[in-house]
Parts: structure tokens; C-alpha cells; sequence
């Protein structure tokens, strides 16, 4: 074999794994969180299918994909089409540049554990977040449904209040390492992690992708006591599948984002470099399931509150400080 086709033959390898492992994660950790929400509330959540319930993601697939699938008559058909698709495929396309281990040996090649090492890795992960809103603003405008479109105009508040202040709190990480690219921000703290340096940038960061992830207690778009579903209210099987499953995906990858920016990527003590990456991304993702049963929902107003009065305004503080810091110890 030639090197080009080692090449593509080691990328789509990486690809098909990845995909597989991400989708393999997703439904899992739907009963891992049923499962602990179950235990904070005292009940027994699924555990009938297959031993300790662990067959239960299977036997909502088959559900999902039999549910019959059905589109409002006054539905914009096209868009509504589209707008399941738009809340998965970026969230999929974010884990791409995501390093999730040290380069290994294969066949006399050096191969990256990434599906691609962009430069600007950082800056292509602020503009998938910004992409992943059409998903929820056209699934509330497709339907032509008051419940969907009050969801989707609340997701696109929402996005105006968290983007902002996600993207500043990145900025110190961005002086720290002098550069964009996820694997160099990895190997700069191969000493001690940037949550050590940076632990309020850390905290807006998380309170951002939680709000990202529209999950408690910034689930505002859906709000089921409020709005039956939200944004997605007008959906069935599949089409809604890819909704749920598109949440549950962009846990994992702003799991994996935190752990990168900020818990130091791959580096850890003991355990390989894989494992470690994967412990602290579903410790994140632990930490979501978590709030969900702890938390009230905010009022879509309080959130912009919280956004353009607090986050913003520490955030700006902390990239003065850090740059301060940085021009004291140069």
C-alpha cells in the first residue's frame, strides 16, 4: 500500500470509530442519566430490557424508528425536514477537532487521535455553536405552531445570552497557549491544566455550554411545564430521535471541550491517554445530569441577566487580568 492510501485508510478508520463511539455514548448516556436521576428522586428508573436494563437504548431505537412519522398539514415541509439534521450534524462535525490522545505509532506512521488537527480548531468550534441554533429556531418556525415558535424564539435569546460571554471566556486560554489549534492548547498544559490558572473562566465556560446544551436549569426552549415540548413539539419518531440525540451528542463534545480547554486534555497520571480524556469528559457530563436533578429552570429574561450582566463583564475582567499577568511575568 502507498502512503496516500495508508493515509485515507487510517482517516476512515479514525472516522468510522469516532462516529461509532460517539452514537454508542449518546444512547447510553440517556439510561445513565435516567438511571441517576432515578436514584436522586428514589426510584428505580429502566431496568426491565436486557440485564440491569442496559438493552433499554436499544428498545427506544426500534421504538423510535417504528413511531409513526407524521408532518402538520400547514408545516413548511422543506425546513421541516432540515431542522432535525441542523441540531446533530454540527455538534458531530465540533468532535472533529477535538484531540482525545497522545499521536500513536500504526504501519511507521505518526497518527494524530483527531479527524482533523485545524489551526484554527478553536475559532471552527465557535462557529459550529453558532450553527447549532438553526436546528431549534427553524424546527419552531418549520412547524407554524405558537408552542414551537414561542421555543424557538427563546433559543435564539438564549443564544445571544451564553454565546458572548462562551466565547470570551476562551480568549485567556487563547493568550495562554498562543494559539487556536485544540492539540496545542493540550500540550501547553502538559504541567498543570488551565483550570488552575483560569478557574473563572472555567466557571463562565461551564455555565455557557450548559446553556448550549439547553439543559436545567437553562432549558428554556423546551420547558415542558410551560411549553409542551418547545421547539420541538411538533415532531414524531425519528425526526424527533435526532433532536434528543443531538442534545445528548453535544453533551459529550462540550464534555470533551472543557476537558480540553481547561482539564488538561489527555494529560493525567497512571492511566493511558484515551481513558483519561474519557473520564473527564463523562465527569462533565455527570456534572450536567447532576444540576438536571438538582436545579430549578430560569426565566428566559434571567438568563439574559445572567449573560449580559454577569458572565460578560467578569469575563472581560479576567482577559484584562490574565493579560496584565501575562505582560508582569514576560
Amino acid at each position: 500500500m502507498t502512503a496516500s492510501t495508508v493515509d485515507i485508510a487510517l482517516f476512515a478508520a479514525k472516522l468510522a470509530m469516532v462516529f461509532f463511539v460517539i452514537l454508542t455514548l449518546a444512547a447510553y448516556l440517556v439510561f445513565a442519566e435516567r438511571r441517576v436521576l432515578a436514584w436522586i428522586q428514589d426510584r428505580k428508573g429502566p431496568n426491565r430490557v436486557g440485564p440491569f436494563g442496559l438493552l433499554q437504548p436499544l428498545a427506544d431505537l426500534i421504538k423510535l424508528l417504528t413511531k409513526e412519522d407524521f408532518i402538520p398539514t400547514v408545516a413548511d415541509k422543506w425546513l421541516f425536514y432540515l431542522a432535525p439534521a441542523m441540531a446533530a450534524i454540527p455538534a458531530i462535525l465540533t468532535f472533529s477537532v477535538i484531540p482525545f490522545g497522545k499521536p500513536v505509532a500504526i504501519a511507521g506512521h505518526q497518527v494524530p487521535l483527531l479527524i482533523a488537527d485545524l489551526n484554527v480548531g478553536l475559532l471552527f468550534f465557535l462557529a459550529l455553536s453558532s450553527i447549532a441554533v438553526y436546528g431549534v429556531a427553524l424546527g419552531g418556525w418549520a412547524s407554524n405552531s405558537k408552542y414551537s415558535l414561542l421555543g424557538g424564539i427563546r433559543g435564539l435569546a438564549q443564544l445571544i445570552s451564553y454565546e458572548l460571554s462562551m466565547g470570551l471566556s476562551l480568549v485567556p486560554v487563547v493568550m495562554l497557549a498562543h494559539s487556536f489549534s485544540l492539540t496545542d492548547i493540550v500540550v501547553a498544559q502538559a504541567r498543570l491544566p488551565f483550570i488552575v490558572y483560569q478557574p473563572l473562566a472555567f466557571i463562565i465556560f461551564l455555565v455557557s455550554i450548559t446553556a448550549e446544551c439547553k439543559r436545567i436549569p437553562f432549558d428554556i426552549p423546551e420547558a415542558e411545564g410551560e411549553l409542551v415540548a418547545g421547539f420541538h413539539t411538533e415532531y414524531s419518531g425519528m425526526r424527533f430521535g435526532l433532536f434528543f440525540v443531538g442534545e445528548y451528542i453535544n453533551i459529550i463534545v462540550l464534555g470533551g471541550l472543557a476537558t480540553t480547554f481547561f482539564l488538561g486534555g489527555w494529560h493525567g497520571p497512571l492511566l493511558p491517554p484515551v481513558v483519561c480524556f474519557s473520564l473527564k469528559t463523562l465527569a462533565v457530563a455527570f456534572f450536567f445530569i447532576w444540576m438536571r436533578g438538582t436545579l430549578p429552570r430560569l426565566r428566559y429574561d434571567q438568563l439574559m441577566h445572567l449573560g449580559w450582566k454577569l458572565l460578560t463583564p467578569l469575563a472581560l475582567v479576567n482577559i484584562l487580568v490574565t493579560g496584565w499577568f501575562l505582560q508582569i511575568v514576560a
